[in-house]
């Protein structure tokens, strides 16, 4: 090993966060995606004469093809690489964005979007996973969240050229236009290093320490950090077969399948799928309302996720946890009691969309950016591609279902039942936070992997020795 030193500089830390952001980018096609539906539905389903039904194939269609991406992209991260598969996902929202926008019916539309969904899940399994193995332990939870940020982001910018595009009904371009940020994703990609855990794992130590030495501003920092990479290598399993022996390593699998069910149940992605839908069940029936008003979703979504950068590192993962689905439980059931009531006047109408912002802040400022976050962090290196390739499915999966049933439980449950559920998913999520969720707030992947491996109780995890 090298022994050479360098003195510790800003720039170390520059390069970090450019590497960090570039790698985030993928989120904001993430976004992108998730947010154009909303907007281009009402025209698209006019357009193309489909059904309720139909509008749920379209929506939830991608999320069948993230699930499926985000199993491939487990064996392609492994094999191949973090930047490849980053670039891979670049290219498939290349092709799915511009299939999508010439789609000439709702057959063509859905594999497009199924292939858009393949996109969005290697991008969604691969850029936690590589921040969390840039980005130094001290800054690791809001550079993860970095990424939740630029979902929000596209979110919005999706609604925002939404909003443009609805005047003249042109959803083709709202599909379509998604193709410039990809091509600009697969160039930035091309200039990210390699991941230095990926490649020591790979036995290829010198190269994982010349990326280490330009992330890290001392060279006492690449050596201990290299040193902490080597010992958790030592474990002779990886995989399936670490899964099916190790129970400690079942315990974080099932951990973070949990946590991703707990994210998308929350039932935000009902409102980012739906959001002019609900805005038209809240009394706002124009067009161009339900078009703004998803737009100011976007916005609260994106400031709130703010919130969650500032607290992460600072305040902890799991107080922020707790507190979020404790905002997000009062949101649906107060929205849910508003829509039982009956919503007749103005007051109630904007009373009932600041629960639905309400609601929105909870989960932007928590579930939304810290699911990702823990799930990155809690898995073994040995098991670390195996883990977050469960997890990642298992959020998509939950999304499809979300996205797949939405509508179909406005009409057998009606308005206000719906939002109920949603509410008491919540409160379910809060006790399970207090029993089972760790805090891992400044502490090394590897500290928390010694943790995991000789059984300590999961909550207890992320303890300092």
């Amino acid at each position: 090993m090298s022994t050479a030193t360098h003195k510790p500089g800003r720039s170390h830390a520059r390069f970090t966060f450019f590497v960090c952001f570039m790698a985030a980018l993928a989120g904001l096609l993430f976004g992108l995606d998730i947010g154009v539906i909303a907007g281009a539905l009402p025209f698209l389903s006019t357009d193309l004469h489909i059904d309720n039904r139909q509008q749920e194939w379209v929506v939830s269609s991608m999320m069948f093809g993230a699930a499926v991406g985000a199993l491939a992209a487990g064996w392609m991260s492994a094999k191949l690489g973090r930047k490849f598969s980053l670039l891979t996902g670049a290219v498939l929202f290349i092709i799915g964005s511009l299939w999508s926008a010439l789609s000439p019916n709702v057959e063509s539309l859905i594999i497009a979007r199924i292939l858009l969904g393949l996109a969005v899940g290697i991008a969604s399994y691969t850029a936690p996973l590589y921040l969390s193995e840039i980005a130094p332990e001290k800054i690791r939870g809001s550079m993860i969240s970095m990424y939740q940020l630029m979902i929000t982001i596209g979110i919005l910018a999706a609604y925002l050229s939404d909003t443009a595009f609805s005047y003249s009904g042109s959803w083709r371009w709202m599909l379509g236009i998604i193709t410039i940020p990809a091509v600009l994703l697969f160039i930035g990609v091309l200039f990210l290093p390699g991941s230095p855990r990926w490649l020591a794992a790979r036995g290829r130590y010198h190269e994982a320490q010349k990326v280490l030495d330009m992330l890290r501003s001392s060279s006492e920092q690449v050596r201990k950090e290299l040193e902490e990479i080597r010992e958790s290598l030592k474990i002779k399993q990886s995989g399936w077969a670490l899964f099916k022996d190790n129970s400690n390593f079942r315990r974080a699998v099932f951990l973070g399948v949990l946590l991703q069910v707990m994210q998308q149940f929350t039932g935000m992605n009902v409102i980012m799928y739906y959001a002019p839908k609900i805005f038209g069940i809240a009394g706002f029936t124009s067009t161009a309302n339900q078009m703004w008003g998803t737009v100011i979703v976007g916005l609260v979504n994106v400031l709130a996720t703010f919130i969650a950068i500032g607290l992460v590192d600072r305040w902890g993962r799991k107080p922020t946890l707790k507190l979020g689905f404790l905002v997000m439980a009062v949101g649906m059931g107060v929205l849910g009691t508003l829509l039982h009531l009956g919503i007749d006047t103005e007051f109630q109408k904007y009373f009932a969309i600041i629960m639905l912002m309400l609601f929105i802040v909870g989960f932007a400022m928590s579930a939304g950016p810290l699911i990702w976050v823990l799930c990155s962090e809690i898995q073994p290196l040995k098991g670390l591609d195996f883990g977050i390739t469960v997890s990642t499915a298992t959020n998509w999966i939950a999304n499809m279902i979300v996205g797949a049933t939405f509508l179909t439980m406005l009409e057998t449950l009606g308005n206000a039942n719906t939002f109920w559920v949603y509410g008491a998913l919540n409160v379910i999520f809060i006790i399970l936070t207090i029993m089972l969720i760790p805090e891992t707030k400044n502490v090394s992947l590897e500290h928390i992997e010694r943790n995991l491996m000789t059984g300590k109780p999961l909550r207890e995890i992320g303890a300092r020795d």
